[in-house]
């Protein structure tokens, strides 16, 4: 999803798309057939959210994958604030065509990592917020890697060097630490709803745990800055599942406004 340029502030949202397939019939031992097909934005919530201040334009992970060498960084030359939420850490450094024998070349063949360029423009000034999933931090099977990424010393937090899923469906609740934080002030946390997941990972020293899971105590959501730039993780989802009762929150608008602010050093 691109979005024309209409405002000052430009945010690059990457993952939070799905393909939902079904439902799926067997009406045979010698078939099966899957009727329907739907792509779906899990993050619409979340962009409606930021649409009163920033422009946002989306990509799925396949498309962040597909990216040819240099085009990531040029998009990030025009953004302003970076979001990163339920993508592995691969999908920026594989390329397609890289694997297609009929081009190849009969040479050494690299190009520029993604990951540093991100990295080098945070330290720079940018803004970046990592959110939480099953493909962010450790995530589901600690297969999404960021613990293991350049990117490890960007984050205001530490990666599990295993899974780090942590859910109930009887929800967890949050307390806040720093109530006056710009991100966070004036939010209705009494009113906080209950999630049904979230990624759990070590607090840094340099990092400042603005709220945490009131039922363990884990960070919910860090601060932190990087060279010139400022980092902001919420180690939760934004959209369903985990996040299927704070999308209704009613703070739920101002929290990522003034989280987009802090993150561009508006606050």
């Amino acid at each position: 999803m691109h979005t024309q340029k209409t405002k000052d502030t430009q945010v690059l949202y990457l993952g939070d798309w799905v393909f939902h397939l079904g439902p799926m019939f067997i009406e045979t031992p010698f078939g099966v057939e899957t009727k329907d097909a739907d792509l779906h934005f899990y993050g619409k919530r979340l962009t409606e959210a930021l649409e009163p201040q920033a422009d946002v334009t989306a990509l799925a992970n396949w498309e962040l994958y597909r990216l040819e060498p240099g085009k990531l960084e040029a998009m990030l030359t025009d953004s302003h604030a970076l979001i990163i939420s339920d993508v592995e850490a691969k999908c920026f450094h594989l390329y397609p065509s890289f694997f297609d024998r009929a081009r190849r070349e009969n040479k050494v063949v690299t190009f520029p990592d993604r990951l540093e360029a991100i990295k080098t423009w945070i330290r720079d000034g940018g803004g970046m917020m990592m959110l939480g999933g099953w493909l962010s931090f450790s995530g589901v099977q600690g297969k999404s890697g960021w613990g293991r990424s350049v990117l490890k010393d960007v984050l205001p937090v530490e990666c599990l060097p295993f899974e780090d899923l942590v859910e109930s469906s009887a929800g967890f609740t949050a307390e806040v630490l720093a109530p006056e934080h710009p991100a966070i002030k004036g939010l209705a946390w009494e009113n906080f709803p209950p999630i049904f997941g979230y990624n759990e990972v070590k607090e840094k020293p340099e990092g400042t745990v603005l709220v945490r899971v009131k039922e363990t105590g884990h960070p919910l959501v860090v601060a932190g800055e990087y060279g010139s730039g400022r980092t902001f993780t919420y180690m939760s989802d934004p959209a369903p599942h985990w996040g299927i009762n704070f999308e209704r929150w009613e703070s739920y608008d101002a929290f990522w406004q003034q989280s987009l602010s802090w993150v561009q050093k508006k606050s």
